[in-house]
């Protein structure tokens, strides 16, 4: 049975029926072949400098263990965790297992089976290096049609050693059955090289009346290491990682100067080290600069922008990525909408693959601060190659190939001594 739902359309932009008509021809086989497949839905996510968390489901009883070791055949050391569910209307979850391991070393394979033996599949992941170079891979909006597939293909060939994700990850839209396929669809890459992401839209999930919790599929099956940062919510953290101080904000919970996700961005910025992270990138879900037609007005962009945008000039963040826009737009480093040398450079990459189709339509004339704009499905991939010099390249899927569509050299502004 269809029916209407409103919700507020600064969270949840579509309804339960709006969702139900608006899948493309494009999903459906490959929405029906991960529908059927069974599996743990493994993922991976960096804790501290040297732990990670491994994050799987089961439909049975399972423990929360976890074996690990540097080679398949090696002596083998074990790690329990905790084990969780939720509930959504008729919606039942999994046992959801977390278990956090280590101390690793960097830059190494292990190997690691779950549960208790006997088990019949074995997993590895690479840690990464701890220090530069290290190459993220950054994809927003991803979702789960055959783009969603070129992406990942595309982006499991770029040999990253982590993936940033600014948010929309399942497009469940309330459907929990699309989280338990959209951890399967991620699986083979995400159980391989740590996944770190925040919340999108399409994450809040909240029903009046019926669910008034938002983030709550979300929050329990992407735990994110948030209180290591000093952070009291799993909607927005910071970690570092080789020579880079990678920050993650909340897009749709509170961010204006009075809120808890204020003041703890006010503090993690005075607290980075620049000799020890040189680099600092920061991610969010709505982007506070976009000349696309798609998600013009939103208080999300424009007053998280008014709200945070002088924390981040004053910090020296070097470039910030967002999502939502289902399109690619590079602009130049800029405050307060015009160009300035000591500001971030913003970056848009929502165009990972999502049900929704790209976002065609552009401003015109082009505004002179954005540098590069194109509506196609692609990825993106930031080399941070020492402390003052990175590479960002935004490669395209055309024809299911991956094409180098742009790049630009960064300095980071560490090494500037004029922006110091």
């Amino acid at each position: 049975m269809l029916f209407m739902v409103t919700f507020d359309h600064h969270l949840v932009k579509h309804s339960l029926f709006h969702m139900q008509i608006r899948i493309p021809t494009r999903l459906n086989s490959l929405w029906g072949l991960m529908l059927t497949m069974d599996g743990p839905k493994v993922h991976i996510s960096q804790v501290g400098q040297n732990k990670m968390r491994i994050s799987w489901i089961t439909d049975s009883p399972t423990p929360a263990k976890v074996m690990y070791a540097p080679s398949p055949s090696g002596n083998t050391v074990s790690a329990t965790g905790t084990t969780s569910s939720y509930r959504y209307l008729v919606y039942e979850s999994g046992e959801i297992h977390n278990v956090v391991i280590g101390p690793l070393n960097p830059n190494t394979v292990y190997y690691y089976r779950l549960g208790d033996p006997p088990s019949s599949q074995t997993y590895n992941f690479k840690t990464p290096p701890s220090q530069l170079p290290i190459k993220f891979a950054i994809v927003g909006d991803l979702g789960q049609t055959d783009w969603t597939k070129s992406t990942l293909e595309h982006v499991k060939k770029s040999n990253y050693d982590m993936l940033l994700l600014p948010g929309d990850l399942s497009y469940a839209d309330f459907n929990q059955d699309l989280w338990d396929s959209f951890g399967r669809l991620v699986e083979p890459l995400a159980s391989q090289r740590p996944w770190m992401v925040t919340q999108g839209n399409h994450e809040v999930e909240t029903i009046p009346l019926l669910h008034k919790t938002p983030f709550t599929a979300y929050n329990a099956r992407w735990l994110m290491p948030f209180q290591e940062s000093g952070s009291n919510s799993n909607l927005y953290y910071s970690f570092d990682v080789a020579g880079v101080h990678v920050i993650m904000l909340g897009s749709y919970t509170d961010f204006d100067p009075s809120s808890p996700q204020y003041k703890w961005l006010q503090n993690d910025l005075q607290t980075v080290n620049k000799r020890t992270t040189p680099w600092i990138v920061v991610l969010i879900h709505a982007p506070w600069y976009n000349s696309n037609t798609a998600h013009q007005g939103e208080p999300e962009s424009i007053n998280m922008k008014v709200a945070m945008e002088d924390l981040l000039y004053q910090a020296r963040v070097d470039v910030v990525f967002a999502g939502h826009v289902h399109a690619y737009e590079r602009f130049t480093r800029v405050y307060k909408d015009k160009a300035n040398n000591c500001a971030p450079m913003y970056i848009t990459i929502g165009d990972g693959g999502n049900r929704e189709g790209l976002a065609t339509k552009y401003m015109d004339p082009k505004p002179t601060i954005s540098i590069f704009r194109e509506a196609s499905f692609g990825h993106g991939t930031l080399e941070v190659f020492n402390v003052s010099h990175a590479r960002w390249t935004w490669h395209k899927n055309d024809n299911d190939e991956a094409v180098d569509s742009d790049f630009v050299w960064l300095t980071s502004f560490s090494s500037i001594p004029s922006c110091k």
